[in-house]
């Protein structure tokens, strides 16, 4: 069952709201629990921001296949490698194998010493100020060191005002 809401015109959270933990990184009471905030762009190209933390995959996928309605997703953009962000990157590529992955080189770095397996051809590299076009829609990126992890970055959606704040202003 999906479980999807319109942000703004063709902009979903896709996201899973999570109940099941009481700690957050072990450390932070979440009696109510997290979100995970992953995003899916509708256009010309249909781009993905984010993903969620592994136990919620299979929820996520579901909101994905519903918003995508059987047309393809081109972009992946992951704002910052963290597990609540970037845990079911796998299994999104593995259902949308010409997905083209964005991130900054920091970023991919990680990704390589955390495991994941990204064939070079597929990664975007970007760097801070950098527009990539997507389709209808322009994204730019602003490169956050240290305010979480070393590789986080926002994407600020040029078209329509959206911001991509991975954990800049996270809280539970």
């Amino acid at each position: 069952m999906h479980i999807v809401r319109e942000v703004t015109d063709n902009l979903y959270w896709i996201g899973v709201n999570d109940h099941r933990l009481a700690l957050f990184e072990n450390i932070h009471p979440i009696p109510e629990g997290v979100s995970y905030n992953s995003y899916l762009l509708k256009g010309e190209k249909n781009v993905l921001f984010d993903t969620v933390d592994w136990e919620a995959c299979r929820q996520m996928m579901e909101n994905i296949e519903y918003v995508l309605d059987g047309e393809d997703l081109d972009y992946i953009v992951i704002n910052h490698w963290e597990p609540d962000h970037a845990a079911s990157l796998q299994v999104v590529l593995e259902a949308y194998p010409n997905a083209k992955i964005i991130g900054n080189q920091k970023g991919f770095q990680l990704a390589e010493q955390f495991g994941f397996k990204i064939d070079e051809d597929k990664k975007i590299v970007v760097n801070e100020g950098d527009v990539v076009e997507v389709g209808d829609h322009s994204l730019t990126f602003l490169f956050m060191p240290m305010v979480h992890w070393p590789e986080a970055m926002v994407t600020l959606d040029l078209t329509n005002g959206a911001l991509f704040s991975a954990d800049a202003f996270g809280s539970f």
